[in-house]
């Protein structure tokens, strides 16, 4: 779990694949600003049943997870692929800061965590304007998120002189969660 601003946002790194998974009720809930699990959940369904009825195929290729619900049971949700804007890949990013089997999210820094909202926010905020459906429509909306994220962390590192992307570490080692995957 992390959090962004005041909210919880329940995430799974996947060490095989080098991917991070986020739970797309929580980022819903960020984003739409709703005051509790229950109300992003069925806003999400909401949106979801009328994704779906316009052919989406955001929807259609959305993957779920086993991740720690309110009730604090283990329980099926629609998770979301974290993309890169630091200018290097994860497993380069684990490198930098020494890391074998630990989670990169928790040892993030508050401005790698910054500019990982930032470009997630982004990513969203293209797709819905660009009416963005499709896998090539999404991941081009990815890719400009992701370089809005990548400009905004250069010129902050050119005005201040440091490094965004650091060896830093953030939480202690030994955080581990295995994933389960049902491709819906």
């Amino acid at each position: 779990m992390t959090l962004f601003e005041d909210y919880q946002i329940r995430r799974i790194y996947d060490e095989e694949a080098e991917i991070w998974w986020f739970s797309v009720v929580d980022i819903v809930r960020i984003l739409s600003q709703q005051p509790d699990y229950q109300t992003a959940r069925k806003y999400w369904n909401k949106l979801k049943q009328r994704l779906t009825g316009e052919g989406s195929q955001l929807v259609t290729n959305c993957h779920q997870l086993r991740m720690t619900a309110t009730d604090g049971k283990q329980r099926l949700t629609d998770v979301a692929i974290h993309q890169e804007w630091s200018g290097i890949g994860v497993k380069e990013h684990k490198e930098l800061k020494h890391l074998t089997s630990q989670n990169l999210r928790d040892h993030m820094s508050e401005g790698e965590l910054f500019f990982t909202a930032l470009a997630e926010l982004s990513t969203r905020q293209i797709a819905e304007s660009k009416k963005a459906t499709g896998f090539n429509e999404n991941k081009s909306a990815a890719k400009t998120g992701g370089n809005i994220a990548q400009k905004a962390r250069k010129e902050l590192e050119e005005k201040t002189g440091g490094k965004v992307v650091t060896s830093n570490h953030f939480l202690p080692p030994g955080h581990k969660q295995s994933i389960e995957k049902k491709v819906t």
